[in-house]
C-alpha cells in the first residue's frame, strides 16, 4: 500500500536524508516540511553537513516529493518550492507548511503538516487532523521521529524501534483527539 513518508528538520545532515530515503519503497511519496538544507546557518565543518548532495540526490528521486522552506533554507539554493502548499493524496487534502510562519487559512484541508519545533506531535481537533513529524537529525523529545500516512491512519513513528508512537485512523470522524509529546 502506497503511503506518505512525512519528515522536517533534516537541517542538511546526509545521514539523515539517507535515512528517509531508505524509508521509501517504490510507491511512496515524500513530505518535507521545511529545513531540509539549512544553509542559512548550517554547519559548514560538520562531515555531515552535505546539503549539495542532498540537492543532488532529490532532484534524481524518484517519488513524488512535497517540499516548502523552512525558516533555516534558503530558496535560492534549491529554487521553485514555496513556503507553503496544498495539494491531495488518498482523497485528503493536505496542507503543508514549515511553522515557523502562523497560518490561520488552511484552504479547506483535511490534513495539516508542519515541523519547525523539532516536537512531534499529532492532534485531531474540529475535524482536521495537526502534525510534526518531529526530527530525527536533533529530536528535542529525545526521540528520532518521523510521519506516515496512508489511506486507513495517520501515524508518528519512532526511528529506532519502528514503533508507533501515535496513531489517528482515518477517515476523520465527529470527535476530538488530541495526542502530543
Amino acid at each position: 500500500m502506497p503511503k506518505l513518508i512525512v519528515t522536517a528538520d533534516i537541517h542538511g545532515s546526509y545521514s539523515s536524508w539517507l535515512t528517509i530515503k531508505a524509508l521509501l519503497n517504490s510507491n511512496d511519496k515524500l513530505v518535507i516540511a521545511g529545513d531540509l538544507f539549512d544553509t542559512k546557518y548550517g554547519n559548514f565543518s560538520n562531515t555531515d553537513f552535505q546539503p549539495e548532495s542532498i540537492k543532488k540526490e532529490l532532484k534524481k528521486i524518484n517519488h513524488d516529493v512535497y517540499y516548502v522552506y523552512g525558516n533555516c533554507d534558503v530558496p535560492s539554493f534549491f529554487p521553485g518550492y514555496q513556503v507553503k502548499t496544498a495539494f491531495n493524496v488518498f482523497n485528503w487534502q493536505i496542507f503543508l507548511h514549515h511553522g515557523h510562519r502562523p497560518y490561520k487559512d488552511f484552504q479547506g484541508s483535511d490534513i495539516i503538516i508542519q515541523g519547525h519545533t523539532h516536537y512531534y506531535s499529532l492532534l485531531k481537533k474540529d475535524g482536521r487532523i495537526f502534525m510534526n513529524p518531529g526530527s530525527i537529525t536533533y529530536p528535542k523529545s529525545g526521540m528520532a521521529t518521523y510521519g506516515v500516512i496512508d489511506n486507513t491512519s495517520t501515524d508518528i513513528i519512532e526511528l529506532e524501534t519502528g514503533n508507533r508512537l501515535i496513531s489517528i485512523e482515518l477517515p476523520l470522524g465527529k470527535s476530538d483527539f488530541f495526542a502530543i509529546l
